[in-house]
């Protein structure tokens, strides 16, 4: 018996009705969500980053951001989240509070965890879940195509910062329906442009 991976048992998790809607963008409780996470594996820990100082922000002296870091089973995803105020905006350092601070650490580590798969699809604008009927979404990929590959892919192009959605939008899909030989190509033009 073939087990699933933790993306895919994650991505499967139909997050819609822990949403809510807030100036045209959608949050998911980071409270549920964390409990889905050690639901499906308790080992599952989060880590929040700190400057050499104890600080809970990083900063370049004019605005500030929070690093926060998910694990399961040994493997970190590691989201970088601006402190923002209630227009998504940058908040100016000198008027950032501990709450502003608090705020962006339980987004960020809600992002963090949807890199594992939990609610992934929110940030791709995505309606739903891959499989919520028991089907799995249609998608272009060509039969002889490595589903284990593809998902390697995935993870490798998320990793590298490759923003999914943008991707999905200039090949007019959704971000299931993502190749794999586009998520190559991607790869590829990000590794060149990084070595320069």
């Amino acid at each position: 018996m073939e087990t699933k991976s933790i993306f895919k048992t994650l991505n499967e998790v139909n997050v819609n009705e822990h949403t809510e809607k807030k100036n045209g963008l959608t949050y998911l409780s980071w409270a549920w969500a964390w409990a889905e996470v050690k639901k499906a594996y308790p080992e599952a820990n989060y880590k929040i980053y700190e400057t050499e100082s104890g600080c809970f922000y990083f900063t370049d002296g004019k605005t500030c951001w929070v690093k926060t870091g998910v694990t399961i089973n040994g493997l970190e995803h590691i989201e970088y989240l601006p402190v923002m105020d209630y227009n998504n905006r940058s908040i100016p350092l000198e008027r950032v509070t501990s709450f502003d601070v608090n705020k962006a650490i339980q987004r960020s580590l809600t992002k963090a965890a949807a890199r594992h798969g939990l609610g992934l699809y929110i940030y791709a604008g995505e309606d739903l879940p891959e499989d919520v009927s028991g089907k799995q979404a249609p998608t272009h990929n060509t039969p002889a195509e490595d589903p284990n590959e593809r998902e390697l892919l995935l993870h490798k192009a998320l990793g590298l910062g490759i923003d999914l959605t943008k991707m999905a939008t200039y090949y007019k899909t959704t971000l299931a329906n993502l190749t794999s030989e586009q998520l190559r190509n991607a790869i590829e033009a990000k590794e060149r442009k990084m070595n320069g």
